[in-house]
């Protein structure tokens, strides 16, 4: 079961747990779990994450399960299944995760009741293209999910009690931006630097030197809040804040801080060590002199850092 092959989804259950590729044994494990008070349901996105897609599952101890799918603003629909129907859930809602053909076949599904698509005013042209390059700059950069970006949109030109974007202006000007993003990475191959550098930053983590991307908004909140993500017998540190982050996006190379917990130098060095010698490995090119004091600078980066959600 360990090398079950993870689904492309995210699931999030009402009690504000957030499990991101799951595997179908662990999916079936969480449709047997709901049921009990708050915890009652959970919605399932794909990865990455597409604009009004998704499934969901109701469920009270003792009762039915109300299994509902949404594949576009237009068609939202729902069957319900039997109190003892849990694996049969699990498994139709693992095949929408796969997108397996026929996956809903032998279930009765009936349309839902929703709002009709709102009229969503355009955005003045002087307004759009203020907002529009920001939200590609964030949408290379590649951490923020759709309800992060669409909350930046329509906070972005807030003047006082001016509010030139609407929430729902906000969100149609990201989905649509989101949606033209995965058709771009969907022409990516293979593994991508971003990935490569994600890869390493979970194996310095699992071997004590805690390791975060895009972790805070400058290098004096992360150096300030850094000290709280270090695990038990966390040796040190290596992180890049969000604008490092947009440097990387923009072409010009990555910025990673690093340090001992300790204070010392010389640990300090030696975490420098072990970061460059983790990228190294990785094939990523890492330009450091040596000294504790400078910077480890990722140089020859592509910047194709997938969307999730």
């Amino acid at each position: 079961m360990g090398n079950e092959e993870q689904l492309a989804v995210s699931v999030e259950t009402e009690n504000g747990q957030r499990h991101q590729g799951v595997p179908a044994d662990g999916l079936r494990t969480l449709v047997r779990r709901i049921g009990g008070a708050g915890d009652r349901f959970l919605v399932a996105q794909r990865i990455p994450d597409v604009p009004d897609v998704f499934a969901q599952v109701w469920h009270e101890r003792g009762g039915d399960y109300r299994l509902e799918h949404r594949e576009d603003r237009a068609r939202f629909i729902g069957t319900t299944l039997g109190a003892g129907d849990a694996d049969r859930v699990a498994e139709a809602m693992a095949g929408w995760a796969r997108g397996d053909d026929g996956w809903d076949a032998g279930l009765t599904w009936e349309p839902l009741g929703h709002d009709a698509p709102q009229e969503v005013p355009e955005l003045p042209a002087d307004v759009r293209d203020q907002i529009e390059p920001r939200i590609r700059e964030l949408l290379r950069c590649g951490y923020a999910g759709r309800a992060r970006l669409t909350e930046g949109a329509e906070e972005y030109l807030v003047d006082g009690d001016h509010r030139p974007v609407s929430r729902a202006q906000a969100r149609e000007l990201v989905d649509r931006l989101w949606t033209e993003r995965l058709t771009e990475q969907a022409l990516w191959e293979g593994v991508t630097d971003p990935e490569r550098l994600t890869e390493v930053f979970e194996a310095l983590d699992a071997g004590g030197i805690t390791a975060r991307e895009d972790f805070t908004c400058c290098r004096t909140c992360g150096t300030a809040e850094i000290g709280a993500e270090g695990g038990e017998g966390a040796r040190g540190f290596v992180y890049f804040h969000s604008q490092c982050t947009e440097g990387a996006a923009a072409g010009h190379g990555l910025t990673l801080l690093y340090g001992g917990f300790d204070g010392s130098a010389a640990t300090t060095a030696s975490v420098g060590r072990e970061v460059v010698a983790a990228l190294d490995a990785a094939g990523l090119s890492a330009q450091w002199d040596g000294s504790p004091d400078s910077a480890v600078h990722v140089t020859g980066l592509t910047w194709h850092k997938r969307l999730v959600g």
